[in-house]
């Protein structure tokens, strides 16, 4: 492989969920505050909060609008055929992923739903398999490393990408090998569909996460989207096998107390109707690379949203 291949291969991107993400999504950013009480998974707080508010600025002016403009002018069944194509895309690495983690029975599934979907849904673009019963999946190599013992690393925000950790940034590098995307020769025509496929991401993981989020009473919005990524991504790599529901929630509960307790440096956030369910923690990106393994791939948007809910919060 060329070294221009490699260097693509390597670009991250967002996966939504999105829990997004879901991806893998951006989420909404806070203004500084005093850090009293750390968070052991984030040792590099005062480096992250800075990152964290620079991408949601650029979020806010570039990728949102950007995303708007995007849902106006493209017709609803051609935005559904990209989304199918792009979620078709990343297959390679579900399978992949599948097989590392020792899933036999869904390799296989998803292994089915590629074909089907590469011929009779014309290369992606239609979803013949979900109507036959076979569901749309998400997997990346953050996840084979997890299920494999190897521990996620301080908390991590990427410039232009969002919430991460390192385990993940790393598995951004492999995952990025498996998206055939890379490998058109085409520099214009494989930049092409970055963009599209950054459009695409962004319309369906990471405006519906801000909308979520804004609409929120979150004191601390940096501390809880950190809190729902890195449930978020505990619970897809373990279940509940490693803590009980009730368990992660407390902790959830305690850190968000700890973040309101912090005084009045923090930024509240957007007003909104209280009581709603939290935003989730998917990989996102504020305009960010192609996606290769943290969170969430937009194809997930919908299991990221409910994961993430559920647990009180995007190559």
């Amino acid at each position: 492989m060329s070294n221009s291949t490699a260097a693509r291969a390597a670009l991250p991107a967002a996966r939504t969920a999105l829990g997004s993400l879901l991806a893998c999504v951006l989420l909404c950013g806070c203004a500084s505050q005093p850090i009293r009480d750390k968070d052991p998974r984030d040792p590099w707080e005062r480096m992250n909060r800075p990152l964290w508010n620079l991408d949601v600025t650029l979020a806010k002016k570039v990728a949102i609008p950007l995303a708007h403009g995007y849902t106006r002018v493209v017709p609803q069944f051609m935005r559904t055929g990209i989304a199918n194509f792009m979620d078709n895309s990343f297959y390679p690495e579900v399978i992949v992923n599948d097989l590392l983690q020792g899933k036999l029975k869904f390799s296989l599934i998803d292994t089915g739903r590629f074909i089907m979907n590469s011929t009779a849904g014309i290369g992606g673009l239609l979803d013949p398999a979900g109507h036959v019963g076979l569901p749309k999946r998400d997997n990346d190599f953050g996840r084979t490393l997890g299920t494999w013992g190897v521990p996620s690393g301080p908390y991590l925000v990427i410039p232009l990408v969002g919430p991460s950790d390192v385990r993940d940034l790393v598995s951004r590098v492999p995952d990025g090998y498996l998206w055939g995307i890379n490998y058109i020769p085409n520099d214009y025509a494989l930049y092409s569909i970055y963009f599209v496929y950054l459009l695409d991401t962004d319309a369906r993981t990471l405006v519906p996460a801000f909308d979520l989020l804004e609409s929120q009473h979150v004191f601390d919005q940096y501390g809880f989207a950190r809190n729902a990524f890195l449930q978020r991504r505990e619970f897809l790599i373990h279940g509940q096998s490693t803590k009980s529901l009730q368990k992660q929630e407390e902790e959830l509960e305690k850190s968000l107390q700890d973040s309101d307790d912090s005084g009045p440096g923090g930024t509240p956030g957007a007003p909104g109707a209280p009581g709603a369910p939290g935003a989730p923690g998917a990989s996102g990106s504020s305009g960010a690379a192609p996606k290769s393994g943290a969170a969430g791939r937009s194809s997930s948007s919908s299991s990221d949203s409910s994961s993430a809910s559920s647990s009180s919060a995007a190559r």
